[in-house]
């Protein structure tokens, strides 16, 4: 069983890898199994519908991934404006690092397939959405106003996927930095607002 899992596992992890790099359509089910030292028998036993399935899983496992970096990499900061710029400025590390050959997967596929593969598409809308209820739920819990909560949530999604993209086509870290600045800005004034509108009692 063990082994079993193992070997669900290695296929998952690859595809994402691979889909991190190159998207959707430029990985095939050959390269899958190259990279997660398995056999095309192995893939489809665990996937019968074969990459579009492995795909899915894949994204949904990335999607755990990365929304469990939210607390991780802000709840070391006290002030949420500090805290979102360290959250962008590692990823601006993270993709510097990489060579500038990686992105959210996610929203790599999710630009890709929107009009070819429904299917992928609702996966990634989906996934979306559970980060945005995730991390509005996680702003509220600093303190912001529900509203302000989800219109940050919305604008750090936004400016993260899109600097991204600048960032790896101009291969500089400058627009995930400067967008960071740009959200920390926003998530320092919802945080005033809410200070000013719950003072702290004398």
């Amino acid at each position: 069983m063990a082994e079993s899992t193992a070997t669900r596992d290695r296929i998952v992890e690859a595809t994402a890898q691979l889909m991190r790099y190159q998207g959707y359509g430029a990985t095939s089910v050959k390269q899958i199994v190259d990279q997660a030292r398995v056999t095309t028998g192995s893939l489809y036993h665990f996937f019968p519908e074969g990459k579009r399935q492995v795909a899915a899983a894949a994204l949904q496992s990335t999607a755990s991934a990365y929304i469990a970096l939210v607390p991780l990499l802000l709840d070391p900061h006290d002030d949420l404006g500090t805290a979102v710029r360290a959250f962008f400025g590692a990823a601006a590390d993270d993709i510097e690092r990489a060579g500038w050959a990686t992105m959210c997967p996610v929203g790599t596929v999710a630009a890709e397939v929107a009009d070819v593969e429904p299917q992928l598409r609702a996966v990634c809308a989906d996934i979306v959405a559970s980060w945005i209820a995730d991390a509005e739920t996680y702003f509220a819990g600093r303190g912001l106003a529900r509203d302000d909560a989800h219109t940050l949530t919305v604008l750090a999604l936004t400016a993260l996927e899109g600097a991204f993209v600048l960032g790896r086509t101009l291969r500089s870290a400058e627009p995930l930095l400067t967008a960071g600045e740009t959200v920390a800005a926003a998530a320092e004034a919802m945080s005033r607002s809410a200070a000013a509108a719950c003072p702290t009692p004398r």
